[in-house]
């Protein structure tokens, strides 16, 4: 009798996971988490530098708003550069680079210009996840990378580290959490730059970006990916460096007291961005994007009649966290899926930077809307009806992806 053949065996030897794989990935979010870190710097001052500089509401939103923009729009050129030098050379450089507006802060705070500048050179923090994501990409064989770019996700988790240290740091010294970023910015720059290695097999494109360019924004799927993008992690991000003022203005807390509401809200949609990515390996990313949204439209009208904020509005906003953390992680678990592995860092650059400015436009929107009807609730329908919109969309592809 003849022996049996192992049919699956290719199969299998696509799957497994290179020697290196959860090193590098370990690095490359925790790049992305330390430069979100400094990304989000501005955010939980903003309500301080609002009474010391006699901002109005609008424009205490454009100061949060402009690290966001940048950080958005910095993806697309960073995305390509990671084709060409690799993420090894692109996330050490970005994190070392990222110390001088940080350091910046240090000096910046009595003018709102200053500020402002400063906050446009900060936006260089929220650029890395155009590395890191191609960098998890390449590390991992299909069937994981779900998970593996639902880790980079949780990179997104700097911003609560931002507002969980801003109340402790400041009993220490107004610029200590400035120092501190700066510090531990450098010492992963040198650590990632000695331990960071390229994904087997890496090869460098020969087109040039322009071109590269437009291949990738022809990709079928390339816009509606990063405007499904710009609902869940476009939603995440204006909670995150919104929330604060949200918080405040809405529910009269103190600084504090919403800093650490606020870095719950991101925690939880940090932790559950990896489980979202992890589900879609499973079922597929299109319903489980579709079950997010669906959460978000619900959550996000309920909290558009400001509830009385215990139990309510904290168990609204928490799930609403929750439901577009797994969505991003479904997002871009989907890119992985779609997106042929020479175009992902191009593709995930422009995904990555509409979705950035997802996160752009709600603050503005909120501070314009309290600035004119003293209430946010119009400004949450609007997030309701776009996630509506979006779970229209995402529903009709579910037998597809």
């Amino acid at each position: 009798m003849s022996p049996r053949i192992r049919t699956d065996a290719p199969v299998q030897a696509r799957q497994l996971v290179p020697h290196g794989a959860y090193l590098n990935l370990i690095l490359a979010a925790l790049g992305f988490l330390l430069t979100a870190w400094a990304w989000g710097l501005i955010s939980p001052l903003s309500a301080h530098y609002k009474q010391a500089l006699g901002l109005t509401s609008f424009q205490q939103s454009a100061l949060v708003a402009v690290p966001v923009l940048v950080g958005s729009l910095g993806r697309i050129p960073v995305g390509a550069l990671t084709d060409v030098l690799g993420a090894r050379k692109v996330l050490p450089a970005i994190a070392l680079l990222t110390i001088l507006p940080v350091l910046a802060l240090t000096v910046a705070g009595n003018s709102y210009p200053a500020l402002l500048v400063t906050g446009f050179f900060l936006g260089l923090g929220g650029t890395p996840f155009a590395a890191a994501i191609p960098h998890g990409n390449g590390w991992f064989p299909p069937a994981k990378r779900g998970m593996a770019l639902g880790v980079i996700g949780m990179g997104m988790g700097g911003t609560a580290i931002a507002a969980l240290l801003t109340k402790p740091m400041l009993k220490i010294g107004p610029n200590a959490q400035f120092y501190l970023a700066a510090i531990v910015l450098a010492v992963y720059g040198v650590v990632a730059w000695l331990l960071l290695r390229d994904p087997p097999g890496r090869t460098v494109p020969a087109e040039p970006f322009s071109q590269r360019f437009t291949e990738a924004s022809r990709q079928p799927l390339t816009w509606p990916l990063a405007l499904l993008y710009a609902v869940t992690f476009g939603g995440y991000v204006s909670f995150a460096v919104y929330l604060v003022t949200y918080l405040q203005t809405a529910y009269g807390l103190e600084q504090g007291d919403a800093s650490l509401k606020a870095a719950g809200f991101t925690l939880v949609a940090v932790v559950l961005r990896p489980p979202g990515g992890w589900l879609s390996d499973r079922i597929g990313p299109a319903r489980v994007l579709a079950a997010c949204l669906a959460v978000v439209v619900v959550m996000a009208a309920w909290q558009a009649f400001t509830p009385s904020l215990y139990p309510w509005a904290t168990m609204a906003l928490l799930i609403m966290a929750g439901a577009l953390g797994a969505g991003a992680g479904a997002v871009f678990a989907l890119v992985a899926k779609v997106v042929p592995g020479p175009k992902i860092g191009a593709v995930t650059g422009i995904v990555g930077a509409v979705g950035g400015l997802g996160g752009f436009v709600p603050p503005l929107v909120m501070g314009a809307v309290y600035g004119a009807m003293g209430q946010y609730g119009i400004g949450l329908l609007l997030l309701s009806l776009v996630a509506l919109a979006a779970l229209i969309y995402t529903w009709s592809i579910r037998d597809r992806r």
